[in-house]
């Protein structure tokens, strides 16, 4: 496969405003993100919605294309700057990393592409992480995965992503937000409409089990720090 890294960013972030030129400590968010998937060895690209975003980007010397700011989704925007930095298709798998994890570490990405290259029927590649904390299963705001896994493995089919609470005893996943994608399963994607499960959950995953399409997800130690409001933006410039 020739996979090929895409980190959509805007700056109209509806909690934090302006997040990806957010400083950590010394270097814009996105730019830290750049680097740390950079660091894959995998090519990579920001899929911009700003030009600042562009800027900041291009003069640490990353690369960086300007899309339309109104698009509805990062899904949406890493298609358009797919379209823009690669019209001949020679990318046959798209990794979405997220803009706002400036400490992920490289192997997520590699992690992603080497599950749509070991899983033939694998639309869609994601991650799992063990919960945190036992009020994670009844926390909205965490997104736990149903898999088909057994004891012991790494990776699994998955059956469908919510925000309720989970019955019964097992373990519960954590799904962090990063995806591969064959490219046409993408293309497929971003060309469908919001599906219902989807529009109910708000989890635009669910339109791609509703489409069919297959996801596995590989299961890490632990997720990565998202920066989604100012308390986790001061957490990372604790780290940094």
């Amino acid at each position: 496969m020739n996979p090929l890294v895409l980190i959509p960013a805007r700056m109209a972030a509806t909690r934090l405003p302006g997040k990806p030129l957010a400083d950590v400590g010394g270097t814009p968010m996105i730019v830290r993100a750049w680097r740390s998937a950079a660091a894959s060895g995998l090519p990579v690209a920001v899929a911009a919605g700003d030009p600042e975003i562009v800027e900041a980007v291009t003069a640490a010397g990353g690369v960086a294309v300007l899309t339309d700011p109104d698009l509805p989704s990062g899904s949406d925007r890493i298609m358009a700057a797919l379209r823009m930095l690669d019209p001949e298709g020679r990318h046959d798998a798209i990794i979405n990393l997220q803009g706002d994890m400036p400490f992920a570490d490289p192997g997520l990405a590699t992690a992603c592409a080497a599950l749509l290259h070991g899983q033939p029927d694998c639309d869609v590649a994601t991650l799992v992480a063990p919960e945190a904390d036992v009020s994670d299963r009844s926390n909205p705001d965490v997104v736990k995965a149903v898999l088909a896994l057994e004891p012991g493995d790494r990776h699994g089919r998955a059956l469908y992503f919510t925000r309720s609470t989970l019955y019964g005893d097992g373990p519960v996943w954590r799904h962090v937000g990063l995806y591969g994608y064959r490219r046409a399963a993408l293309e497929r994607f971003c060309a469908a409409p919001p599906s219902p499960l989807e529009t109910r959950e708000k989890l635009e995953q669910l339109r791609a089990l509703e489409m069919g399409l297959s996801i596995w997800a590989a299961v890490i130690d632990a997720p990565p720090l998202s920066v989604d409001n100012p308390a986790d933006l001061e957490a990372a410039r604790a780290l940094a």
